[in-house]
């Protein structure tokens, strides 16, 4: 059907940053937030892709920022799991939900703790109210996942220290009743220990 090659078209032009193609699509009555097999829109392909003028082109005209694939990827979780600071500034303004899980069941701040993305931790902690004490799937909080999936290196350390600045529990526990102490510990993370005790943790 025409309607249907014009959406993967359209589709195709988001993911190959081609706006003049995505515009004629959409006068031809393609919907923004068409999916593709995979439950991916256009804004989701652009924000892969890093086309950041395509994204911007996307949330003016009202594109489903917040809608997320099947593998739970939107343009806000894109940019917390893949170290876009880019992305993430284009995004925030549109107010995407923060609450939006990865498939670990982790907010936006959760992998960016874990894979000591620092940047995307300032920009979140500085600028929206995300739930720093959010507990994911396996029961672990921002704190937690920067202790026991993290390197205890440098950036580790800072992001610790912003999480304990804005707020995160320094006693609460893994589901195995395990502080971030006693984690930090086991694994020889003698400055993280240090801030957690500063911080107030037993």
């Amino acid at each position: 059907m025409p309607e249907d090659n014009s959406s993967i078209r359209f589709l195709l032009a988001a993911e190959q940053g081609d706006i003049h193609t995505m515009e004629q699509a959409l006068s031809r009555g393609v919907n923004i937030n068409v999916t593709n097999p995979q439950g991916r829109t256009a804004i989701i392909n652009a924000s892969l892709h890093q086309h950041y003028d395509c994204v911007a082109w996307l949330i003016a005209r009202g594109a489903d920022i917040n809608h997320q694939d099947e593998t739970c990827f939107n343009p806000f979780l894109i940019s917390c799991l893949t170290n876009d600071v880019i992305l993430l500034r284009l995004v925030l303004p549109a107010r995407p939900d923060l609450m939006r899980l990865t498939r670990f069941g982790g907010v936006g701040l959760t992998p960016a703790c874990e894979k000591g993305h620092l940047e995307v931790v300032q920009e979140l902690l500085a600028h929206t109210a995300i739930n720093v004490n959010h507990t994911n799937f396996v029961g672990w909080t921002p704190l937690l996942e920067a202790i026991v999936l993290g390197d205890g290196g440098e950036r580790q350390q800072q992001i610790i220290a912003l999480l304990l600045a804005h707020g995160a529990n320094p006693t609460m526990t893994d589901k195995y009743g395990k502080t971030p102490l006693a984690l930090a510990r086991e694994r020889g993370f003698e400055a993280i220990a240090t801030q957690l005790l500063a911080a107030g943790a037993g």
